[in-house]
C-alpha cells in the first residue's frame, strides 16, 4: 500500500444525492442488513484506479472476478467464500469475506451485469449497506471503480470504524489491496495510483426507515411476510387433549388479577386492562421475549416473530396465533366468563407445541385470573444447535418466562389501573375547577 500514491478526499454529503440504489424487488430476505438499519452516518465512498496497457476488456474482467473474487482479494488478509455452488455469481449467491478475527462479512449478490455486480448485507455484517465493483474503457485506458453506500452495523461496529478508526484503516487496506490485484489480473499498469472519494451523511440527514404507521423496520417486515408461508412444527391434533404426559411437557400456572365487582367485566377494570395487554402481546419482559407482528393482522392466524434474548445471544423463530374464544361456562358449579387465544410454534423454532394465554372472571364472585397453559417438548427438526441448547439448558429458562409473564400480567395490570384512576382524579379536579 505505501508504494501506490492515494489520493483520498473528504466531504460533506447531502440527502438524496449520496443515498443508496434500490434493491431489486426480488432480493426480498427476512436477514437483509440494510442502510436504514445501521448505526451512525452513512458513508458513500468510492474506490478508483485508471490503468493502461491491458488486453483485457470490461466484460472479461467482471467475468473473471465473478468467477472467483480471490482472484483479486488479499487473501492473506481476506478470502470470497461461496456459500452455495461454484461457477460464475449469480443474483441471489450468497458468499461470506473471512477475515482473520471477528471480521466475516455475510453478503448477497444483489445484482449483475455483463460490467458490473453489487452485494447486499446480511445479518451479522459489520456494515450495513451496499458495494458496487464496475469496470469500464474510455479513450485513456481501462478504469475500474468500487462503490460503497453502509453506515455501522451495531453500536461496537460504530465505535470501531467512526471513534476508533481501526476499522476504517482495514476497509482501506482491504479495497486498495483489490484494487491492484485487479490491475495485475487484468495485465496492466497503473496509472496515477487510487483516488478515494468520501462523502459523510450525517445521521441527523438521514430520513428514518418508512415505518408505515405501524412501527416496523423494513427487516422486520420482511421477517413477518417469510413466516406467511411457514407451516407449524407439530402434527395437527398432537397435543389436543387428551394429552399424553409421557411425551409432552404440560404447564399450567394460575395468576389472581385485581378485584371486580360481581357480573360482567367492569369498563377500564381489570379484566379489560389485561385483555388489551394480550392481544398486544406485551405479557412478555422486552429484555427476554419480544414479539413482533403487523397491528393490521387479525388476531386470528396472526403470524408473530419472537425474538429471543439469552445473555449474549439473540434467537427469532415464529408463531401463529389460533382460535381466538371467548364464552362463558360453568366449572365446579360457577359461572366463569373466559377469553384467550393460543399460538403455535413454526418450523425452524427450536421447541414444538402450544401456549394458551386465558382470562378468567368469575362472574359470582367478581374474581379476575389470568391463567398460562403450555403443552410442549424439544423440536424434532429445525437448527440442530437451538434444538441441542434448548435440550441441554432451556427447560428451566422456560419455567423461568412462565413466571415471569404471570408475574408480569399482574404488576402490568395494577399500575395500569393505578394510571388510570390517576387520569380521572386530575380530570375530575381539572372540571370542578372550570
Amino acid at each position: 500500500m505505501w508504494t501506490t500514491p492515494i489520493h483520498r478526499w473528504a466531504m460533506t454529503g447531502s440527502w438524496p444525492e449520496d443515498a443508496p440504489p434500490d434493491l431489486p424487488a426480488g432480493l426480498d430476505r427476512p436477514d437483509l442488513q440494510s442502510w436504514q438499519e445501521g448505526i451512525g452516518p452513512l458513508v458513500h465512498r468510492i474506490y478508483r484506479t485508471r490503468f493502461t496497457g491491458s488486453s483485457m476488456g470490461p466484460p472479461d474482467l467482471i467475468a473473471a472476478l465473478t468467477e472467483d473474487m480471490d482472484k483479486v482479494a488479499p487473501t492473506e488478509f481476506a478470502s470470497f467464500q461461496k456459500l452455495d455452488g461454484e461457477g460464475p455469481m449469480r443474483e441471489g449467491d450468497e458468499y461470506v469475506v473471512r477475515m482473520p478475527g471477528p471480521w466475516d462479512g455475510p453478503v448477497v449478490a444483489a445484482a449483475a451485469d455483463e460490467t458490473s455486480f453489487r452485494l447486499a448485507t446480511l445479518e451479522g455484517h459489520l456494515e450495513a449497506g451496499q458495494i458496487e465493483f464496475r469496470a469500464a474503457q474510455d479513450h485513456a485506458g481501462g478504469v475500474f471503480e468500487i462503490e460503497s453506500w453502509a453506515r455501522n452495523g451495531d453500536r461496537l461496529s460504530d465505535l470501531l470504524y467512526t471513534h476508533l478508526q481501526i476499522s476504517r484503516e482495514v476497509q482501506l487496506h482491504m479495497w486498495t489491496s483489490v484494487l491492484r490485484n485487479v490491475v495485475k489480473l487484468a495485465g496492466g499498469r497503473m496509472d496515477s495510483g487510487i483516488v478515494i472519494t468520501t462523502r459523510r451523511v450525517d445521521p441527523h440527514a438521514i430520513p428514518r426507515f418508512d415505518e408505515k404507521e405501524d412501527g416496523l423496520s423494513p427487516r422486520d417486515r420482511r421477517a413477518l411476510a417469510a413466516l406467511a408461508g411457514r407451516p407449524e412444527n407439530l402434527d395437527p391434533g398432537v397435543a389436543e387433549p387428551p394429552v399424553d404426559a409421557s411425551r409432552w411437557r404440560i404447564d399450567e400456572m394460575v395468576e389472581p388479577l385485581p378485584h371486580e365487582k360481581p357480573g360482567l367485566p367492569e369498563r377500564g377494570g381489570s379484566w379489560e386492562v389485561a385483555r388489551r395487554m394480550m392481544d398486544a402481546y406485551q405479557l412478555a419482559d422486552p429484555h427476554v421475549v419480544t414479539g413482533v407482528f403487523a397491528p393490521e393482522a387479525p388476531l386470528p392466524e396472526r403470524d408473530m416473530l419472537l425474538k429471543i434474548h439469552y445473555g449474549p445471544l439473540r434467537f427469532k423463530v415464529g408463531v401463529r396465533v389460533g382460535e381466538v374464544r371467548e364464552d362463558t361456562v360453568e366449572l365446579d358449579g360457577r359461572p366463569v366468563l373466559r377469553y384467550g387465544w393460543a399460538y403455535r410454534t413454526l418450523q425452524g423454532h427450536f421447541e414444538e407445541g402450544e401456549m394458551l394465554y386465558e382470562l378468567r372472571k368469575w362472574l359470582d364472585s367478581g374474581d379476575v385470573e389470568f391463567r398460562l397453559h403450555a403443552v410442549s417438548r424439544p423440536a424434532r427438526s429445525g437448527p440442530l444447535l437451538l434444538r441441542l441448547g434448548f435440550r441441554l439448558l432451556g427447560r428451566n429458562q422456560q419455567l423461568r418466562f412462565y413466571r415471569q409473564v404471570c408475574r408480569r400480567v399482574k404488576r402490568l395490570t395494577e399500575a395500569q389501573l393505578e394510571t388510570e384512576r390517576a387520569t380521572a382524579s386530575r380530570r375530575k379536579v381539572v372540571g370542578s375547577s372550570a
